[in-house]
């Protein structure tokens, strides 16, 4: 009897021990101390690490290769650059809908970093067959068209959209998935699991710096065939990782509702359709259904239409519930907060492009054998973010906390209206230095000598690059946490994804809006705004013109964030 009753009491931790709504890889029951935590996160985070040198290692010197072994002109280089960051943050909305709806999020990782793999071995390809690494450029210009070999440009530009494809079904399935490792319900795992996002981010700032300080430097002095070829092999590596650490896996278990894209698209349809119903019929079926003021948000009212079926009756056909009809509430909330933040992503998308193109022109030398690539001055960004998170976190926040009272210090939408007013002051800073650098090189007689280095240290666009990467602390993480926490808990996958689409549409209206302004100024064979020659452009007037529709882009932010209603119990 003693015996037995010692082993009941051995078996109630196993029993304690499992872990709710979660499966391991065969679909059975999981344990708290055998799977998940820091053991799977480790496995999750060096797969970001790796995702991000190879993500990196072509978008910070794009526009390099396209001006130099592709010939392309500045302007049509950097709207190539922003249309393709654009489709890489965009598609990640498309990722979210094939992980919730179909794959899972397990399965689409895996889908995604083959489709990686594919791209980057196919980009590396396209560098290496006509020979147009660095090395081999000059030669290669001097025998040869001008123009690459059409071939060559097919491939790349097939392998470069196969990568933007892959990413999207990565991006927003990796982060989502690290933290399913945590259970939300324990009280260490749930403190575990806020840890997980600044390691997370973390890594994903030395995934940036390692690519900055190193593949940049092998692309622009030894051999772009390297240069991607260097990320394909970090990404097959981290697949094989990723797949060591599936024994080890928590995966969430999925139930039978409807997909979120599914339920809120219904509501916008069903409330379409009830469109001429009077406000009477809604108020009846409202007071029907017991929904309370506090429970049936006021706002956007019109959608409660789709709680009715066209005719008024239930009996046609089936109807929205009441928190279908909310979900829709709470994503058509977050609009006007979503499109007020175009702006921003239209200046971030100019630190890989025009901010590049700027440092070729100047002087890079560190001593007298040593050039620094143009691209590896986004290191810079990342390094302002990793000493300015603990500064923020440790000093920033106890300090506003105890003016605020807020937990936070700060709400989300103040901390990512601070990095829009920061982002704008970057802009002038930009405009700034680059009047002083056109004025260097009209004094040294260097206007018409494109390829001459003009005499002012690169040292000089510093400034706006570390005060990107502050502004990055506010605006970026604030934003990403804000759309997380304000959808509804089973749409943070689409929360995520409309948080990394702002900057898929800025990508593409920066490429829009210097395609435009390229035409206007550059007609009949005049020196444009974008002229390949970057003496007699005017890029600062481009920075100008940015910061100014910042200013106007955060007053209007303001507006609508003073308006904005939390969602009840939102951390704020």
């Amino acid at each position: 009897m003693a015996v037995s009753t010692v082993t009941r009491e051995a078996e109630a931790p196993l029993l304690d021990d499992v872990v709710d709504g979660a499966v391991d890889y065969k679909g059975r029951p999981v344990t708290r101390s055998k799977s998940g935590g820091w053991i799977s996160a480790s496995f999750i985070i060096g797969v970001e690490i790796a995702e991000r040198f190879a993500y990196y290692g072509i978008s910070s010197n794009l526009i390099t290769y396209l001006t130099g072994p592709l010939g392309q002109s500045t302007a049509a280089a950097a709207a190539n650059v922003n249309a393709w960051s654009g489709a890489a943050s965009l598609l990640p909305l498309l990722g979210a809908f094939v992980a919730d709806s179909f794959l899972g999020r397990y399965r689409t990782i895996i889908v995604a970093s083959l489709l990686y793999i594919l791209g980057l071995g196919l980009l590396t390809i396209s560098a290496v067959l006509p020979s147009l690494s660095s090395s081999d450029y000059q030669n290669y210009v001097k025998n040869m068209p001008s123009s690459p070999p059409q071939f060559q440009v097919i491939i790349f530009f097939f392998a470069l959209y196969l990568v933007a494809f892959a990413q999207g079904g990565h991006k927003p399935c990796v982060q989502a998935f690290g933290a399913d490792q945590f259970d939300s319900h324990d009280p260490k795992e749930c403190k575990a699991k806020s840890s997980f996002f600044n390691w997370w981010y973390f890594g994903l700032c030395a995934g940036t710096l390692a690519t900055l300080l190193i593949l940049n430097y092998i692309q622009d002095n030894l051999n772009w065939g390297l240069g991607f070829g260097i990320p394909c092999v970090a990404m097959a590596m981290a697949l094989v990782i990723f797949l060591l650490g599936s024994m080890t896996y928590r995966f969430s278990i999925k139930g039978e509702e409807k997909s979120p894209f599914l339920r809120i698209g219904q509501v916008f349809i069903k409330a379409a359709r009830n469109w001429r119903t009077p406000s009477s019929a809604i108020a009846i079926e409202e007071e029907v259904q017991g929904i309370l003021p506090h429970e049936g948000s006021q706002q956007f009212k019109f959608l409660n239409k789709a709680l009715l079926a066209p005719n008024g009756s239930k009996e046609d056909e089936e109807v929205c519930s009441v928190n279908e009809v909310e979900e829709a509430k709470a994503v058509l909330r977050l609009v006007p907060i979503w499109a007020t933040c175009l702006v921003y992503a239209v200046v971030f998308a100019q630190s890989s492009t025009l901010f590049t193109k700027q440092g070729v022109t100047m002087d890079r030398s560190i001593g007298s054998n040593f050039n620094i690539p143009p691209a590896s001055l986004q290191s810079f960004i990342s390094l302002s973010i990793v000493l300015f998170i603990p500064i923020y976190d440790r000093i920033f926040v106890p300090i506003t906390r105890a003016i605020t009272r807020k937990p936070s210090g700060i709400t989300m939408l103040q901390r990512i209206g601070t990095g829009m007013l920061l982002s704008a002051i970057s802009m002038v800073i930009a405009a700034v230095v680059e009047r002083k650098r056109l004025e260097t090189a009209l004094e040294y007689g260097l206007v018409h000598k494109p390829n001459a280095t003009v005499p002012m240290s690169v040292w000089w666009l510093v400034p706006q690059y570390l005060l990107f990467g502050i502004a990055d602390v506010f605006t970026m993480v604030g934003l990403q946490e804000f759309f997380y926490d304000q959808v509804p808990t089973e749409l943070k996958s689409v929360g995520l994804s409309l948080y990394l689409s702002i900057f898929g549409i800025g990508s593409l209206l920066s490429s829009f809006l210097i395609s435009v302004i390229e035409k206007a100024t550059g007609a009949e064979g005049q020196d444009g705004w974008f002229s390949d020659n970057l003496n007699l452009a005017h890029l600062d007037y481009f920075y100008w013109l940015l910061a100014g529709l910042s200013a106007v882009e955060l007053v209007a932010y303001l507006y609508f964030a003073k308006s904005y209603i939390y969602n009840r119990g939102s951390s704020i």
